[in-house]
């Protein structure tokens, strides 16, 4: 049973701390649990899929489909979350200032809202049909159902409370920082899921590695510790990353943030309008 609450609860720890931030990032939005409900229904139908089909995902591309879909998923995942973040920095200020008006204002970016929520059935999908498959094969070891169901409501019921901590830690920032906050948080999911899906790349043999380890500092953190494993969703920490990991967080991490800063900028007035506002101005 430890063995499977541990594995159980290293999966659902990753899906759980992303959720708890989407959910933090649309704060005040309506009907923002039944979409997070649904995208974890949708993970959750979508990882039993994968897992039954694993045997033939895996033998796709000579080999490789296992690496290349997770890669897939990740990097799908970083160009939603990029969406949402950019969309974000053109109106965080708007919403910061009419909170209780948060629904109407996120109706007219709909497609933002939904391609983060999507975010939540991509994470459950990925960690779902990993969890799927590490029970499969310790059911067929001979595990009991008993430790089988003990190890399984530990891990989630461990996974689930952490990720309620973010979640509820984030809720107590103060509302003029909150989006601030919770968009810097995107960006570094982001950057994170880009460089997992350049690491699963890599091992596909479909990138160059740019130097295989640049360090190795598991001495202190390892990747599989629950630190390592919190650290490494949340700002994409690797004890041992390749040279094209690097690359590909430092390239998402650049464009993400020029990008937030172009957004952010004021629309340039038209010159009618600015002629008015002239006018309105000089007028006793």
């Amino acid at each position: 049973m430890p063995g499977v609450a541990l594995l159980v609860f290293r999966e659902v720890l990753e899906a759980a701390l992303i959720v708890s931030i989407v959910c933090a990032a649309t704060r005040g939005v309506r009907w923002r649990g039944t979409y997070v409900a649904g995208g974890i229904g949708l993970g959750l139908a979508g990882a039993m899929l994968v897992a039954l089909g694993a045997g033939a995902i895996a033998r796709l591309a000579s080999g490789s489909g296992q690496e290349l879909f997770n890669a897939g998923v990740l990097l799908a995942a970083v160009a939603m979350i990029g969406w949402h973040v950019l969309w974000m920095s053109r109106h965080a200020r708007e919403l910061a200032k009419h909170m209780s008006a948060v629904g109407q204002a996120v109706k007219a970016g709909s497609s933002s809202l939904t391609l983060l929520l999507a975010v939540v059935a991509l994470a459950v999908l990925r960690e779902g049909s990993e969890v799927v498959l590490f029970l499969y094969s310790m059911a067929m070891g001979g595990i009991g159902a008993a430790g089988l169901a003990g190890g399984i409501a530990l891990g989630v019921g461990g996974g689930v409370l952490l990720g309620f901590a973010l979640y509820f830690g984030l809720l107590r920032i103060p509302l003029k920082h909150f989006f601030g906050a919770t968009n810097a948080m995107l960006v570094l999911l982001a950057a994170g899921l880009a460089s997992s899906a350049a690491r699963f790349l890599l091992q596909a043999n479909r990138l160059p590695a740019l130097g295989e380890q640049l360090w190795d500092s598991s001495w202190l953190l390892s990747n599989g510790s629950l630190a390592g494993k919190t650290l490494g969703v949340l700002i994409g920490y690797d004890a041992s990353p390749a040279g094209i990991q690097l690359v590909f967080y430092g390239a998402t991490l650049l464009l993400l943030l020029g990008g937030m800063r172009k957004a952010a900028r004021p629309a340039p007035a038209r010159v009618g309008e600015a002629s008015a506002a002239r006018m309105a101005q000089t007028q006793p």
